[in-house]
Order: C-alpha cells, then structure tokens, then sequence
C-alpha cells in the first residue's frame, strides 16, 4: 500500500463526495479516482477493498465535520444557559446544512453499516465517542441539564437534520427554527 496521507485524505474526501452524490452503490475506485482528479487506478492502490474504502470514510468523515475549535470558543462567550443551548442547538443546524454532503454521506454510511461489520464497528465507535465528548463538553461547560438532556437534544436534533437535508420542503426554515426552540424549550429544564 501506498504511503501518502495527504493522497489518502483527498481520496477518502472524494470518497464522502461521491456518497453524497451518488450513494453507497455509486462508491467505485473508479469513481473516487475521477471525483479526486487522480489517474485512473490510484485509490486501489490506497485501499485494500471496498470495504476498507467505506470504513476509512467512516472514520474521517467525523474528522472533517468536528467545528473549527475558534468558531466553538466564540459559540460559547454567553454565560451558559438555556438560550444558549438554543443557540448552540440553531448553531448546529446551520453547520450541517452547510455541509450537507457530509452529513448525506453520513447517512448512507449508516445505511451501508447495517451490511458491513467493519463499517458499523468503526461508526459506532465515533459516534458514540462523539456522543461522549458532547456530553463532557456541555457538562464542563455548565450548560443547564445532565447526560440524558444531551442524548435527548441529540437524537432529536438528528431527526430534525435527516428531514431538513434529505426532505426540506416537509418543514420550512420558519417551522425548523421554531422546532429547534420547542426542542430545547421541552428538554432543557429552566
């Protein structure tokens, strides 16, 4: 294998824009190598299957979609409370809808994982270390609430961005932002 972790990250960001575009049966080397303007036959020589090549985007694409460390200091000025959480809650839903085609890869790796082990050991590793380091961070930071309120705010926030990004008419920009305040409203104690 190759041994060029600039390549590989540029590969395994072309794999995250091919997923997004075309989905998982849309995941060839061949579409990599076009996606990532490489010649033909590179991203096989980076990645030992198909398989590898899903699982590897399954543990970068949490890399590529962690917040610029600045942009969360500068989230976090206000004193920590509820309308904070709003904040951050609204703050979140413009992030990903800005980077909607990882949060769509996302999504189809989901999918993909309930059909390759590998993949699913590896996104369920990340995302329950994210899950983790969610809590730790609300926690530290003195947010009003315990674990259970961001687990609560995670998954409906999550149902929340499958809807907005795969379905957005089902909702308009008004009723998202109106259900992210209720959501928060009715999961964050006073």
């Amino acid at each position: 294998m190759v041994r060029n972790p600039e390549r590989r990250t540029a590969l395994v960001d072309a794999a995250i824009e091919v997923l997004a575009r075309e989905g998982a049966r849309g995941l060839t080397f061949r579409a990599v190598d076009a996606e990532a303007k490489v010649p033909p036959g590179t991203a096989s020589n980076y990645f030992t299957s198909r398989d590898d090549l899903f699982t590897q985007a399954g543990r970068h694409i949490h890399v590529r979609m962690t917040p610029d460390p600045a942009e969360v200091s500068e989230a976090m000025r206000p004193e920590p409370s509820r309308e904070l959480v709003a904040s951050l809650m609204h703050w979140l839903l413009r992030r990903i809808v800005k980077e909607r085609t990882g949060y769509l890869a996302m999504l189809e790796l989901r999918l993909e994982a309930t059909r390759r082990p590998e993949l699913r050991e590896a996104l369920t590793g990340a995302i329950r270390a994210d899950l983790d380091a969610n809590i730790a961070f609300h926690l530290d930071a003195g947010l009003p609430g315990d674990a259970d309120t961001v687990r609560l705010l995670y998954f409906a926030m999550t149902g929340l961005l499958i809807d907005t990004l795969t379905l957005p008419d089902v909702l308009g920009p008004d009723q998202t932002d109106r259900l992210v305040e209720m959501i928060v409203a009715r999961v964050v104690a006073p």
